[in-house]
């Protein structure tokens, strides 16, 4: 059983490199998305699979409440509407899921943040690539080395490991911070 005490302390470590390397761009991201939020604008956020769940964590984060009682915000996760995904996914094919959401719902001046361990999910790459063409903002919340996601991302948050289940810790650890600061800066100003 030492493989769960390995875990927890690569959990542990990965996040120590988190704070040592990331705060700064960390709290770019929230500043990007107060901005946004400041000019009547909202979230988009997307992923596949833990990804997706991750979207879909941040978007209630963000609506409902993280900390405190206050306005919702307005953010939606790409990854929730079963009749959406599937639709898109049979007629047009999985890797256009994201893209023809942000087509419909993203407008100019929104952020779009892309959750992909890899960096490299075809669906949230031609939703990214069609947010920048559309003018959105966008953050990529990624892992490895960014993957191609990292050039379309005004704003990178590239966990720096290659093991999927710690950057999904890392990931979601992130989103609350981002939650968190979001909140202090649109309701504590």
């Amino acid at each position: 059983m030492n493989f769960i005490k390995e875990s927890l302390l690569e959990s542990a470590e990965l996040k120590r490199a988190v704070a040592e390397t990331m705060a700064d761009i960390i709290e770019k991201a929230v500043d990007a998305i107060y901005s946004v939020l400041k000019s009547g604008k909202k979230v988009l956020l997307m992923g596949n699979g833990g990804s997706a769940a991750d979207a879909q964590h941040i978007a209630g984060e963000l609506v409902g409440r993280f900390k405190k009682e206050r306005k919702a915000i307005p953010a939606i996760s790409l990854s929730t509407d079963t009749s959406i995904l599937t639709a898109i996914g049979n007629d047009y094919g999985f890797e256009k899921i994201f893209e023809r959401q942000i087509e419909a719902l993203g407008e100019k001046g929104d952020v779009v943040i892309g959750i992909s361990t890899s960096g490299n999910s075809e669906n949230v790459y031609r939703a990214m690539k069609l947010s920048k063409e559309m003018g959105l903002k966008t953050i990529g919340l990624l892992g490895n080395d960014g993957g191609k996601i990292k050039g379309l991302s005004d704003i990178a948050l590239i966990v720096p490991s290659k093991n999927t289940p710690r950057i999904q810790e890392a990931h979601i650890t992130i989103g609350h911070i981002i939650c968190e600061g979001v909140e202090k800066k649109v309701y504590e100003q």
